[in-house]
């Protein structure tokens, strides 16, 4: 994996989570929509594209269409779905799409202004605990999200190994590891489509079209 491929990144829907409702009412009349969906969709979307090259699917020649994704909507759209969940109360939503979405972005200014800082003989070990780092925080958000529903929390676990995967393989510079990151973080990408997609046809219908089975007891 080049300095060009850390992960996958994202999180929580509160539409996924309960019986679907389109929006909240908040004190002066002011109607909010859930914003999980559009962070699982933008998380979903950028970890697919990454995946694809880390995966060795398509050629590594075009792995740079990731940083604008990644600035765009992995990054930007998810943190300001990340800001408005903070607005519904929804602390796990707000905490996991900030946390990913400033990934995306930092991923992003790594790759712009300082890989070429990194001597070529560090940079594996540093992407690596990099990657590392976020497989942490990962791991203890799924714990997290097993209060939530069964759709988020296999986003959040596929997500961690992903991480890991990808993060020691850059650590040890083994391809296979990172191949195996780029599969599993294909599987993380279309896991959280599908919660996505359950959120925002769920909501839309007023009534449970697609099941995420709820984990709260």
């Amino acid at each position: 994996m080049s300095v060009h491929n850390p992960a996958t990144a994202g999180p929580v829907s509160r539409e996924a989570a309960r019986s679907p409702e389109v929006v909240e009412s908040r004190p002066g009349g002011i109607v909010i929509a859930d914003p999980g969906p559009l962070g699982l969709a933008a998380f979903a979307m950028t970890t697919f594209v990454l995946s694809m090259f880390n995966a060795d699917l398509v050629s590594r020649s075009g792995e740079t269409i990731t940083l604008g994704l990644a600035l765009a909507y992995g990054g930007i759209a998810q943190v300001l779905a990340g800001m408005w969940e903070f607005r519904t109360g929804n602390t796990f939503g707000a905490v996991a799409f900030t946390s990913y979405g400033a990934f995306w972005i930092s991923f992003w200014a790594f790759n712009q202004f300082y890989a070429t800082e990194i001597p070529a003989s560090d940079v594996g070990h540093a992407v690596g605990l990099y990657l590392i780092a976020w497989g942490i925080f990962t791991t203890y958000m799924f714990i997290a999200s097993l209060r939530t529903t069964a759709a988020i929390a296999l986003v959040f676990v596929l997500l961690a190994v992903t991480f890991f995967l990808l993060g020691i393989g850059n650590a040890n510079a083994s391809d296979s590891l990172v191949k195996a990151g780029g599969w599993f973080g294909l599987a993380t990408a279309i896991a959280a489509w599908y919660a996505s997609f359950a959120a925002v046809t769920n909501a839309t219908f007023a009534r449970i079209v697609l099941p995420v089975i709820s984990l709260k007891r």
